[in-house]
């Protein structure tokens, strides 16, 4: 079986510089960390190979060339390699562009049986990234999966979150899943990891490489605009409300109803 992990590294800060040309991160420079929901998506993946057979598992990212530090971390863990996605032309991506991105370096790698993210990205929060890179790759996704019940080289059932409980779903592979932190404990990297780790080189995948359209790359294939980034006043103005449930609904409704006519 084989597969594939996506990871993300995020600034390990909320002081983050943005670009006032672009309205996008400025990630060069920046201390950073893995995104913590990819480390339970590698766990998994970890968890797989050691109940079956013959698994290989293959970490991918897309950032800086200081994102080899991150896939190098989940290499410690035990992932056996890794791939980055690094070039001018990929910066300032959106879901759409990135999901694009990935699913060509994919396809590049060849058959794969199972694909693996974290449900989000602390950066953004979309969560938008795995289900895209489902759609790009034509095949099933499952989105917020707590728990992997059954799987073999054909199929995979799991439990995944909803509002109101839990649904179990089952599905043929290959497919994708996104997953959430109750699923595992990530591990942490063991020593003879964080050797072999020093000691691999992660391969730079380019544009070329991947046989991108750059037209759906970076910054020019992101239809996504970012018009202005700006930190909200901080206001310490407040109205306590008092009464049973009917007179403070009535005192809030009044309160809106004032707030929305200044505004016009």
């Amino acid at each position: 079986m084989k597969i594939i992990v996506c990871v993300k590294q995020v600034p390990d800060t909320t002081e983050v510089t943005i670009d006032p040309e672009t309205n996008t991160l400025i990630r060069e420079g920046v201390e950073s960390i893995v995104n913590p929901f990819d480390l339970h998506a590698v766990e998994e993946a970890l968890k797989i190979k050691k109940a079956l057979n013959e698994v290989e598992i293959t970490a991918i990212s897309m950032g800086p060339p200081q994102a080899t530090e991150a896939l190098k971390e989940v290499i410690a863990m035990g992932v056996d390699k890794a791939y980055l996605l690094s070039a001018k032309e990929f910066a300032g991506a959106d879901t759409l562009a990135t999901s694009y991105t990935l699913s060509l370096a994919i396809r590049k790698l060849g058959v794969f049986d199972l694909i693996l993210c974290g449900k989000q990205a602390i950066d953004g929060d979309t969560a938008q990234v795995g289900p895209g890179l489902a759609g790009q790759l034509d095949i099933p996704q499952i989105a917020y999966v707590r728990k992997i019940e059954y799987i073999d080289n054909n199929s995979i059932r799991v439990q995944r979150i909803t509002e109101e409980g839990h649904e179990i779903i089952e599905a043929f592979l290959p497919a994708l899943l996104t997953v959430v932190k109750d699923i595992n404990i990530p591990r942490l990297p063991t020593l003879k990891g964080k050797i072999i780790a020093r000691k691999t080189e992660v391969p730079i995948l380019t544009p070329g490489d991947v046989n991108a359209d750059e037209k759906r790359i970076g910054l020019t294939g992101s239809p996504t605009t970012v018009i202005k980034v700006f930190t909200p006043d901080m206001r310490k103005d407040s109205k306590i409300f008092t009464g049973d449930t009917e007179q403070t609904v009535d005192q809030l409704s009044t309160e809106i109803e004032q707030i929305i006519e200044n505004i016009k």
